[in-house]
């Protein structure tokens, strides 16, 4: 120990007390999924706050030389075998206050689910409690005993290469060495704190801190033995910033809580602020103050002259209770559907290299089912997995790999298809928490970064941009481009002259023709029969109702198929015609992934979801999908006059039915006018795409007919509300430059073009010649492709719900539900919402 003591001294150097601001990684390593529980524990470099696994931290020291480390490891307690076993009850989910903040009901599980989805699927947990202390006490009489297994954890001192170990605590070690790991031990985890800021809404400052009253009572609050000034509560407790009074949290639905004593102050004192003892530190940030006229979490910027009121110091004070972030969050990830669902024990579990699931981080199953198929891909699997170490990508990442985005896409990989984290358990499948990933993969978007649940659709667009991005130097192994494809569009006028747009996409997105469903006499008959059960007031039982069957071929039939364009302007013939839009591919992807949409728009702009089935066969065949381009015997159309001059002289007017939709989605009147003419009436999508290629344009905004130059900028103090909201500067500038400087149709607009925010390479004003580059660079080959596997979701939004994912491996289907991975016995292709099918080899 002598010589050992002598080594860490001699390195006393390479030794920080963590700050405040310093984020701290102790449960999770940050190229791995080891944790203190893992075999050999969690090393902490004490210079970086990083945490390595025992595999892992020799790279750490290699790279960076930190030789010191705190050695975390965990070990499960045993267990008393007469320890008893508690159950949830049915009641423990009745409180309406649970459901407040709920984002979908039971309702979502209606017939159109129940015959074909698993019977283990699970719902999604989503919840929010509000106001102080609405804690879910796990363990206790009608609540939610978890049943988990508790761990005993040790700490060492650790001093690379040799090694040598010192054990702590010890009054022995030096003074510097003992506060650093007092403080690592005592500080929030980084995974925690970032899981917990995306979980919580961005609290606002309180409009009632600045001028709060203070009374001077004479009241000063001790550092530490708090209790109710109305009954015994010890925990749990409130301390109000007015006048000093410390009273317990409201009451939860189980009976376990507080006494509501805090709020009935409150509602007698009308006393606005509180904060709840135990979460005041030396980051004061953290600290949980709660407004009850404003019935929320808040920050209050002069909490340090409120606290000092009372003779607080916060600097010296220790964290012991949860915050109301982290009680939500924590009820949220922790509270598991399997213990209401007996039939979920009939999961056959699967282990082994790809067969890991990802565990829900709260409303997370859309990254989950995005990822687990990715994965499956080769596109996505050799890049991050099989022709890449882990060892060479920390080489290579920058010295915190937390924040690196090739990093944590390896972690990942290497996670999910190694089988490490899948194996055999007499428990319940772990899986992996995504949580490194997830916060670089969603860091700045304003949604993918919350805890609410999102589209599946919109995230795999994002997780393609953001791999393109990030490989932008090397395109030859970007993954994102195996994805990727030309499409193009041909217009014939009556002339006989034709015009070819063209653009790319990862996605081939698919109406579904209703009429054309394979069960007609069977839906007529089931009409008939639903009138007739309505009309006497009965219900037709699940397992008789009959849906819409439609075959996969008639919807890419669909696509493809002629398509009449109203009002376009034929530059041939100088006036406005009927003209015919066909639709095909330039180039047919490594990995073609088609997008069902269930969702479409009813009359007054409603979202509704379709219920029907789509017959999807395991092979499909698009050959005939392809484009042929321009052909020796066709003859392009005249390009288009100067526009202003060309709308003067002949009068081209909008059509009204483009105009209208695309100012339902925020633009201005002008724009939108322009878009329509620009186009020739050509239709929406191509509308849009002028749109959004033509934002930055000087008169973007000139009435139609002048070139008015408008302002070079827009208000700055526009930008900045949007910028409140959680949008990009750039984003927000785009958006008031397209509706006018108009911050309610701004708004607006960015939500309905999620896709502005990234430079678009779909635009269609490029010139031939480099389309003609682009679709080179692109895989290419057969139009036959094999069923891959598929994303399904259960709601009424694709925002809510649940999304799964079913994978074809190794001559079988497979579920991919969050953690749970196991046996597909009845895989329901025909209610996917995203396809993926692998081109076959020939």
């Amino acid at each position: 120990m002598a010589d050992a003591m002598e080594l860490l001294r001699s390195n006393l150097s390479r030794v920080r007390i963590p700050e405040p601001t310093n984020r701290i990684y102790k449960h999770e390593c940050c190229v791995s999924f080891d944790t203190p529980k893992s075999e050999g524990g969690l090393f902490v470099d004490m210079s970086s706050f990083l945490a390595f696994g025992k595999d892992y931290v020799n790279w750490n020291y290699e790279k960076t030389g930190n030789p010191v480390y705190l050695h975390i490891t965990q070990t499960e307690k045993a267990v008393s075998e007469d320890r008893p076993s508690k159950k949830p009850t049915i009641l423990a989910i009745g409180y309406h206050d649970v459901w407040r903040h709920c984002m979908f009901s039971l309702t979502i599980l209606s017939h159109e689910f129940i015959p074909y989805l698993e019977s283990y699927l699970m719902l999604e947990p989503i919840w929010r409690h509000r106001g102080p202390a609405n804690d879910i006490i796990r363990g206790v009489e009608g609540g939610f005993g978890t049943g988990e297994p508790e761990y005993e954890e040790t700490y060492e001192i650790v001093v690379l290469p040799d090694y040598a170990t010192l054990p702590f605590p010890s009054v022995e070690l030096p003074e510097m060495v003992r506060l650093a790991v007092d403080t690592i031990l005592r500080a929030e985890g980084a995974e925690r704190k970032e899981q917990v800021a995306a979980w919580v809404a961005e609290k606002q400052v309180s409009a009632y801190a600045t001028n709060l009253q203070q009374i001077y009572n004479g009241v000063s609050i001790a550092p530490s033995g708090w209790k109710c000034a109305k009954c015994d509560k010890t925990d749990n407790l409130w301390l109000n910033l007015t006048d000093g009074m410390i009273l317990c949290g409201r009451k939860n639905w189980d009976g376990t809580g507080g006494n509501n004593h805090a709020v009935e102050y409150y509602n007698e004192t009308k006393y606005p602020l509180a904060v709840k003892l135990g979460t005041i530190t030396a980051d004061l940030e953290a600290a949980d103050v709660y407004s009850y006229p404003e019935d929320d979490s808040v920050i209050d910027p002069l909490l340090p002259q409120h606290l000092a009121h009372f003779g607080i110091d916060f600097s010296s004070l220790q964290k012991t209770e949860m915050t109301t972030a982290e009680r939500e969050l924590d009820q949220n990830t922790n509270f598991d559907w399997n213990r209401l669902q007996e039939s979920a024990d009939a999961l056959q579990p699967l282990y082994g290299p790809g067969y890991t699931g990802l565990v829900n981080l709260g409303n997370s199953c859309y990254l989950a089912a995005t990822m687990q198929v990715a994965y499956t891909t080769h596109a996505f699997s050799s890049r991050y997995y099989s022709d890449v170490s882990l060892k060479s990508a920390f080489d290579a990442a920058p010295a915190d790999p937390t924040v690196d985005l090739n990093m944590q896409l390896i972690k990942l990989g290497h996670g999910l298809l190694s089988g490490k984290y899948s194996i055999p358990s007499s428990e319940n499948q772990e899986g992996i928490p995504p949580r490194m990933f997830k916060t670089v993969i969603a860091a700045s978007h304003p949604e993918f970064s919350t805890m609410r649940q999102q589209d599946v659709l919109e995230f795999f667009l994002h997780l393609l941009e953001q791999v393109d991005k990030v490989n932008s130097g090397n395109p030859k192994s970007d993954p994102s481009r195996n994805f990727k494809f030309g499409i193009e569009d041909r217009i014939q006028c009556p002339s006989g002259k034709v015009a070819y747009n063209k653009r790319f996409d990862y996605i081939l997105s698919l109406n579904i023709p209703l009429h054309e469903a394979t069960n007609k006499d069977q839906l007529e008959a089931f009409q008939k029969l639903k009138v007739e059960a309505e009309s006497e007031g009965k219900n037709i039982p699940v397992d008789e109702v009959v849906r819409p069957r439609v075959p996969l071929e008639t919807c890419l039939a669909s696509y493809s198929a002629p398509e009449e364009v109203m009002d376009f302007y034929s530059t041939a013939l100088k006036s406005k015609i009927t003209a015919t839009k066909t639709t095909g591919l330039t180039s047919f992807p490594d990995c073609l992934v088609l997008h069902m949409r269930k969702f479409v728009m009813e009359d007054g702009w409603v979202p509704k979801k379709l219920d029907v089935y789509i017959d999807v066969p395991d092979i499909i065949d698009i050959s005939h999908m392809r484009s042929r381009g321009l052909q020796p015997e066709e003859e392009l159309l005249p390009d288009e006059a100067d526009f202003s001059e060309a709308e003067q002289s002949i009068g081209l007017e909008a059509s009204e039915e483009i105009v209208s939709q695309l100012l339902s989605m925020g633009f201005g009147q002008n724009i939108c006018e322009k878009a329509a003419i620009s186009t020739s009436n050509a239709g929406v999508e191509e509308a849009m795409n002028w749109l959004l290629s033509h934002l930055d344009d000087p008169d973007i905004n000139a009435p139609i007919g002048k070139h008015q130059s408008p302002p070079t900028s827009v208000d700055q103090s526009t930008v900045d509300t949007l910028v409140s909201f959680g949008f990009q500067e750039e984003l927000a500038r785009k958006a008031l430059v397209a509706t006018g400087g108009d911050i309610e149709k701004a708004t607006d607009w960015i939500f309905s073009n999620p896709n502005a925010s990234s430079t678009s390479d779909m635009d269609t004003s490029s010139s031939s010649t480099a389309v003609a580059a682009a679709d080179s660079e692109l895989p290419d080959g057969s139009g036959r492709y094999k069923l891959l596997g598929f994303v399904s979701h259960m709601g009424t939004s694709t925002h809510c719900g649940h999304y799964v994912a079913h994978i074809y491996k190794d001559g079988r289907w497979v579920l991919y539900n969050d953690e749970k991975v196991g046996a597909s016995l009845n895989p329901p292709k025909d209610m996917g919402y995203l396809y993926f099918f692998e081109r076959l080899k020939e």
